[in-house]
């Protein structure tokens, strides 16, 4: 039987790559993403049948998640994008990114995904998956992948080509698998 990916199925994969822990557990992978184990382990098995996971090497293959993150995901997990709210900066308007796609950003207003202890004010963007404001709050690494990726998801295409390189840069500096035991 086929499974189909689940927004959330792309969260624990990006979770996975960015993460330098190779000994994680779905119980830990749940608490830091705002899931359950359950869920966690069922994200990992969809993951595995759609060649985005290596159950041998417990991480995520590199390639095939950078060609789903970059090609993919936009189209199977469109944003919607909502009123003016407050909330976490994601997109051109994440801190580390700002000065990148500065040039790039025409549009004044800044993308925020809601949350209630947000510090800014914008246009509301739905999260790839409803836990990420919680999962990214002591995540740097996290928060820089999602944040990019919602670039490819809204952006036009010259910002979608910026963040698709910064994707591609971001996952060849994830840690690498460790040998399995």
């Amino acid at each position: 039987m086929v499974m189909n990916l689940l927004p959330q199925d792309v969260l624990v994969m990006l979770k996975l790559a960015v993460s330098p822990d190779p000994w994680w557990t779905y119980a830990t992978i749940a608490h830091e993403l705002g899931v359950s184990s359950s869920m966690a382990f069922s994200s990992v098995k969809r993951a595995t049948q759609a060649r985005l996971y290596n159950t041998h090497e417990k991480r995520p293959r590199r390639k095939a998640l950078e060609e789903f993150l970059v090609h993919g995901v936009k189209y199977a997990f469109p944003p919607e994008v909502g009123a003016i709210t407050r909330g976490i900066p994601t997109a051109f308007a994440a801190s580390r990114f700002k000065e990148e796609f500065g040039p790039f950003g025409e549009d004044p207003e800044i993308y925020v995904w809601p949350h209630p202890t947000g510090e800014h004010r914008g246009m509301a963007l739905s999260p790839l998956y409803k836990s990420v404001p919680e999962a990214v709050e002591n995540d740097l690494a996290l928060y820089d992948i999602l944040a990019v990726l919602d670039a490819i998801r809204i952006g036009r295409a010259r910002e979608q080509r910026h963040a698709e390189d910064l994707i591609r840069e971001m996952l060849s500096h994830a840690p690498a698998a460790q040998p399995a035991h």
